[in-house]
């Protein structure tokens, strides 16, 4: 069962907090710049509240008939225009990408490359071009060592079902934000023990920290 389905679970479990329209706009500035920020991706859109200067979204692919579980970070910058097509986002902007990926253990292609699975199960890489953790369970949690450049433009396909699309903005916190939400994800929705979605938060912080300072030439 999928969990991480809405932005008010995030706020229960004390990842993030929120700023909508809503929010009191008395708090103290300082506070809000220290406080991580995230807003489901489509609706932040539509309230005109993505920041043009650059973000980091993280969005879902589940398997509906496993614990198969796909993440992709995407952090963007140099925005020209961001624009609805087909139900989906296109940013016109370079992006790069990181890619997580949640092997079961009866995951019966497990020997297949990555990047040469079927659409819905691959990522772009192969074997010796991610980092693999393996959870006392034999989850097989992939990371990838290198960023994905994408130039121009790409899309964000917009979730169905239990997958999620999120915009993480540049706070102060963000990486510490960034480790909290991959052990809930991780443990609750791609049902890693919780002990190894732990290790791995830990593990895919330290890539997001590195994946932060690499610079698109």
């Amino acid at each position: 069962m999928h969990i991480m389905n809405s932005v008010s679970n995030l706020c229960q479990i004390n990842l993030i907090c929120l700023r909508g329209p809503g929010y009191n706009q008395d708090k103290n500035r300082t506070e809000q710049r220290e406080m991580a920020i995230v807003k489901e991706l489509f609706r932040a859109y539509f309230n005109s509240e993505l920041p043009f200067e650059g973000g980091y979204i993280f969005t879902s692919l589940f398997d509906e008939n496993s614990t198969y579980s796909r993440y992709d970070i995407t952090s963007y910058n140099n925005v020209k225009d961001i624009y609805p097509s087909n139900g989906n986002l296109v940013f016109q902007a370079d992006g790069k990408k990181l890619f997580v990926l949640v092997e079961p253990a009866n995951y019966p292609r497990k020997y297949t490359e990555p990047s040469l699975r079927e659409s819905a199960y691959k990522i772009p890489y192969r074997f010796s071009e991610v980092h693999t953790l393996t959870s006392r369970r034999q989850d097989r949690i992939m990371i990838g060592r290198k960023p994905i450049i994408t130039y121009t433009s790409f899309t964000v396909l917009k979730p169905t079902g239990d997958n999620f699309a999120y915009i993480f903005f540049d706070t102060h916190d963000l990486v510490t934000a960034v480790r909290k939400f991959f052990i809930d994800t991780l443990w609750k929705d791609a049902n890693v023990p919780k002990v190894d979605s732990e290790k791995a938060a830990a593990f895919i912080r330290d890539k997001f920290s590195q994946f932060i300072e690499f610079r698109i030439e």
